[in-house]
């Protein structure tokens, strides 16, 4: 299998990077409001010497390193999320997986066009992780990427969820075999 080595932002990603994602907190329950979403889109992809030195740091594994993967955006603990090249094709059918800062891991979309799909349900990749599908509302501005981006019909944050789990049951333990 060809992986590319391609680094030019995808025009999903770009549409993404010019949106403030909602994000309140509530200091009487300490808890945050159910419309966030936890994410801070990047302009550009992470370079491939940040992209390397960060999968070794998070995995403790030196022999590692980031070309299979495209980062592309953080939520507020430092967890990253990043396209992760396991397939032929073009950066946009690639997964979308999350890193956590705590060790949180996951794929959250079969490709890029399911995430839009994700966000405009209002459910975040570490929201995804942490809480699954039901945990954000809806949001109009990201419908209105996914609407323009994702190049498929409309789905649900479930129906995201459940395709990128069926497809990749065993990220985790494959994360987990990297780490030292």
């Amino acid at each position: 299998m060809e992986i590319t080595d391609d680094r030019v932002f995808p025009a999903a990603l770009a549409a993404l990077s010019g949106i403030e994602f909602p994000w309140d907190y509530d200091e009487k329950t300490e808890e945050p409001a159910p419309t966030n979403i936890d994410y801070e889109a990047y302009d550009e992809f992470d370079s491939a010497e940040e992209t390397t030195d960060w999968i070794r740091s998070w995995t403790g594994n030196k022999e590692l390193n980031g070309d299979a993967f495209r980062v592309f955006g953080q939520d507020g603990t430092g967890g990253l999320t990043a396209l992760w090249l396991v397939r032929p094709g073009p950066l946009t059918a690639q997964p979308v997986a999350f890193f956590g800062s705590e060790g949180e891991v996951g794929v959250v979309a079969a490709s890029l066009g399911e995430f839009l799909w994700l966000l405009a349900g209002g459910v975040g990749p570490q929201e995804a992780v942490e809480f699954g599908s039901d945990s954000g509302v809806a949001h109009d501005e990201l419908r209105a990427v996914a609407e323009k981006h994702s190049g498929i019909e409309a789905r649900t944050p479930a129906e995201v969820l459940a395709a990128a789990r069926a497809e990749f049951p065993d990220f985790a333990e494959t994360v987990q075999s990297w780490c030292r």
